[in-house]
């Protein structure tokens, strides 16, 4: 049995510009370090992926730590955290907002959400557009098909959140999702989104670091993607420019590499491509312990939230069918 725990923001969150941004608090991690201490042994992405491929069985009580998302959180706060503990931890970054210093939709969506003193409003400015956007796309989602489909609470979010990350990361085409979010970080994000990509996001030299300091580094696609929505040569190039990312990382071609979907979503072309190109491991967003190895490329993980001590934290939520890993602690 493996226990793999999934973290994406995690910060001084009451002394940082945007304290609403759901993010695990530092003191929230430390406490969270000692409880795995307690009760874990917390293995390396190496000693997984050996065990999978039949070599050295992991201990009863293995655990892995993975940072999602190539945050500058993971090198400033995680990493010495870890490094402090001989803990080893495995970080993906998506290749764009690493090489490109990008802003990804998905965290527009999370500074919008923070920076919002409403998120009705949000919601209420988000259909409106839509509404404006339908006169010239009358085949668009009305207000009230999004309503239906993803106005809802969750285990993490309010109704109004969760019709919010519904349209703008799954529900809408990804011409029109890119359209209303721009629009939507212009109306309420004060930073501009290029000084923010640069604070943002963690750069190829500190991911070099933490591969020298004994930390692992894995491939979180290209631009981050719904992967399993896409047609398979699109995958395959969000695959090939992944496992480029890697090769700049590590100054080599990378074997037995894993991959983290993005989403959550992957489909049989996802898990074609990643064994064509060497990928040995796959983690999922599936909130539940690994009880097997069997398919290396489907192993589930736990939200940060799963674990004690439970906070006000939580990664992206929204679609009832669908698991989203990203956003949150």
């Amino acid at each position: 049995m493996l226990t793999v725990v999934m973290y994406h923001y995690v910060r001084d969150l009451p002394n940082t510009r945007y304290p609403k941004i759901k993010a695990l608090r530092t003191d929230q991690f430390e406490l969270q370090l000692d409880h795995i201490a307690r009760t874990y042994e917390v293995v390396a992405l190496a000693d997984v992926v050996q065990a999978a491929q039949g070599g050295p069985s992991l201990p009863q009580s293995a655990c892995l730590l993975t940072f999602d998302d190539g945050l500058a959180d993971h090198y400033e706060t995680v990493f010495p955290r870890l490094r402090s503990r001989s803990m080893p931890g495995a970080f993906f970054p998506p290749g764009l907002a690493i090489v490109e210093r990008v802003l990804l939709d998905v965290h527009k969506i999370h500074f919008i959400l923070a920076a919002a003193h409403d998120q009705r409003a949000v919601a209420a400015s988000m259909l409106e557009q839509l509404d404006r956007m339908r006169e010239r796309r009358a085949l668009l989602p009305t207000a009230q098909e999004l309503r239906a489909a993803y106005e809802h609470e969750d285990r993490f979010d309010t109704p109004e959140v969760v019709l919010i990350k519904g349209a703008l990361q799954f529900g809408l085409p990804a011409d029109a999702r890119s359209e209303l979010v721009d629009a939507l970080f212009a109306a309420f994000v004060p930073d501009d989104e290029h000084e923010l990509a640069r604070e943002l996001y963690l750069d190829v030299a500190q991911l070099r670091e933490l591969v020298h300091s004994g930390m692992a580094v894995g491939g979180h696609g290209w631009e981050h993607l719904w992967l399993g929505t896409l047609p398979r040569s699109q995958q395959a190039r969000e695959i090939r420019k992944t496992v480029g990312l890697l090769e700049h990382v590590y100054e080599s071609t990378p074997s037995c590499w894993t991959m983290c979907y993005p989403y959550g979503s992957y489909d049989e072309h996802t898990l074609e491509l990643v064994r064509e190109h060497g990928g040995a491991l796959g983690l999922t967003t599936q909130a539940d312990v690994a009880r097997s190895l069997s398919r290396p490329l489907e192993i589930a993980r736990l939200d940060t939230n799963d674990l004690p001590p439970k906070g006000s934290h939580a990664p992206d939520g929204g679609l009832a069918a669908v698991a989203i890993d990203d956003g949150g602690a």
